[in-house]
């Protein structure tokens, strides 16, 4: 299925999505594959190409990460959570999110496909200037494959929470990951959606956020 959205719509309707996930359609392998065929299209620096690109179908894997997810996601999400003042967007939307998060750690076993894109190297050795031209080698693409997705009635959602402490190493362990040759860059849960209606979300108005030549 392909909904045949335009570029804007696929940038202005591309939501993080749990709570709609559909949990019990599976999702084809060559899906999967079309997509990270357009993901890697994207830019990567000095075209090393490092990536390599994890998913899991398999229920006890699954099982497995979900644990390790949900061990680091549930104190996380039962903090308090930010103030940003009566009638800021984000405010409006703090309950939903937070009870869209929590939703999806409780049931990310259950989703048909967990992918997890990894890069070769590690981000931590070189500062701030080495870790952000790392990770622009990867998040293009992993970005992308979400864009992808969503043109193809599919939905997911970027989380990093599994990372924590010794969540990557644990998941590497689980998959069979290099862990001392490759930095994992997230963990997506990919379904289907159920329906595909998805609108433009509320955000901050642009010129709350932007700066010409000076702060």
């Amino acid at each position: 299925m392909n909904l045949n959205l335009s570029a804007d719509e696929v940038l202005t309707t591309t939501r993080s999505v749990r709570k709609r996930l559909d949990l019990d359609k599976p999702v084809p392998r060559e899906v999967l594959m079309e997509c990270l065929e357009i993901a890697l299209q994207a830019p990567t620096g000095s075209n090393a190409q490092g990536w390599q690109w994890m998913f899991v179908t398999d229920p006890v894997k699954k099982q497995a990460i979900a644990d390790i997810y949900r061990a680091n996601a549930l104190p996380y999400l039962n903090q308090e959570k930010p103030g940003y003042g009566e009638g800021d967007v984000r405010t409006e939307r703090m309950g939903f999110v937070s009870d869209s998060a929590k939703y999806l750690a409780e049931n990310l076993q259950d989703v048909p496909v967990l992918l997890i894109p990894c890069l070769e190297g590690k981000p931590d050795t070189g500062g701030l200037g080495f870790s952000a031209s790392f990770w622009a080698s990867l998040f293009p693409a992993a970005w992308s494959y979400c864009l992808a997705l969503r043109n193809r009635g599919l939905g997911s959602c970027w989380t990093t929470l599994h990372l924590h402490g010794d969540g990557e190493k644990q998941a590497a362990e689980v998959l069979g990951i290099p862990y001392e040759q490759y930095s994992q860059g997230g963990l997506f849960p990919i379904a289907y959606t159920k329906g595909t209606d998805f609108k433009p979300a509320k955000r901050l108005p642009a010129d709350r956020v932007v700066h010409f030549d000076t702060w």
